[in-house]
């Protein structure tokens, strides 16, 4: 009997074999197939039972999640009533190895007659359910990974490639970007990257560490603890920022003037002209900036210079920004 390693890299073999050889079957089928959904006014509606159903399930959710409005219907529902959520705008992808999937089989009736453009994916290009179809993509394998050739594998692995070549082919088709990408994932690491903003994270009000340039260090230090940030801005009367004092600042102090730094000017200790960035600049850039300056705040000023709030980069690792 072979070892389990052995098994598993015959299992790999058979189905990249699988995977490969649907290079040589792509023809103007595949080109008129993805023209198709492209040019389509409606959704691409996905079905299939069994295995083939939870590979459709997934491409509908790839095709949906780059540019191309799609859902998996199952095929048993559609012949009890779901059929009604197709339009004659959209596209049916019908997945059936066999191609003679009994509920696939009975929903072709309906979609002839109100002329729905079908694409089937199947291992039979001689079967019912091709034969039906406008167009046929050949996603037939050489063989199962499974030794008794019955359980599918290879084909339901060749056939999700397929499934992920078309949504691939109509994402460079419609110029998809990054940012449409993260516009579908919002709760997504590239979402937060791309959508939230300073405003969103900053501290105001009075979570704002404010000094003013006359008071002691020893005020300065009890406003740095008390707002929790490791930081004070230092602003004028009319809270215009001048500086601000870190954590570092202080430390820095009491190496060059010891305890004396205490009875010192909060103005005459803070870093001057300090690294600031807009309330509608992106998060991620605050991260940027952070990370080449080696800081881990931002004050953020209003329009008049005033200051308006502090961003830190807990708070930016915090939402999953990195």
């Amino acid at each position: 009997m072979e070892n389990i390693i052995d098994i598993a890299k015959r299992v790999l073999k058979i189905e990249a074999d699988a995977i490969l050889a649907l290079t040589d079957k792509l023809n103007s089928n595949f080109e008129e197939a993805v023209n198709t959904i492209f040019k389509s006014k409606g959704r691409v509606v996905v079905t299939g039972m069994g295995k083939s159903g939870l590979v459709g399930k997934k491409i509908a959710a790839t095709l949906a999640s780059t540019g191309t409005p799609a859902f998996f219907l199952h095929p048993a529902e559609a012949i009890h009533g779901d059929i009604g959520m197709v339009t004659a705008d959209d596209v049916i992808i019908a997945i059936s190895n066999s191609g003679e999937t009994e509920e696939l089989v009975g929903i072709i009736p309906f979609l002839k007659r109100f002329n729905v453009s079908l694409i089937s994916m199947t291992g039979n290009p001689n079967s019912t359910l091709s034969k039906a179809a406008d167009i046929t993509l050949d996603v037939s394998v050489k063989e199962e990974a499974c030794p008794l050739g019955i359980v599918p594998t290879a084909s339901t692995t060749a056939t999700l490639a397929m499934g992920d070549a078309i949504a691939v082919a109509l994402l460079m088709k419609r110029g998809y970007k990054e940012e449409d990408f993260a516009f579908f994932h919002p709760g997504g690491s590239l979402g937060k990257k791309l959508f939230i903003k300073v405003k969103d994270l900053m501290h105001t009000g009075d979570a704002l560490p404010l000094v003013s340039p006359d008071k002691s260090m020893t005020k300065a230090v009890m406003e740095i603890s008390s707002k929790r940030l490791g930081v004070a801005i230092v602003v004028d009367s009319d809270k215009k920022i001048l500086g601000v004092i870190t954590d570092g600042d202080l430390r820095r102090g009491i190496e060059k003037w010891g305890k004396a730094v205490f009875d010192m000017k909060a103005g005459e200790v803070m870093t001057k002209n300090p690294k600031t960035i807009s309330e509608d600049e992106l998060a991620a850039k605050a991260l940027s900036i952070m990370e080449s300056k080696s800081i881990t705040s931002l004050a953020v000023p209003d329009s008049d210079g005033k200051a308006k709030g502090i961003i830190h980069l807990h708070d930016i690792l915090r939402k999953g920004i990195v």
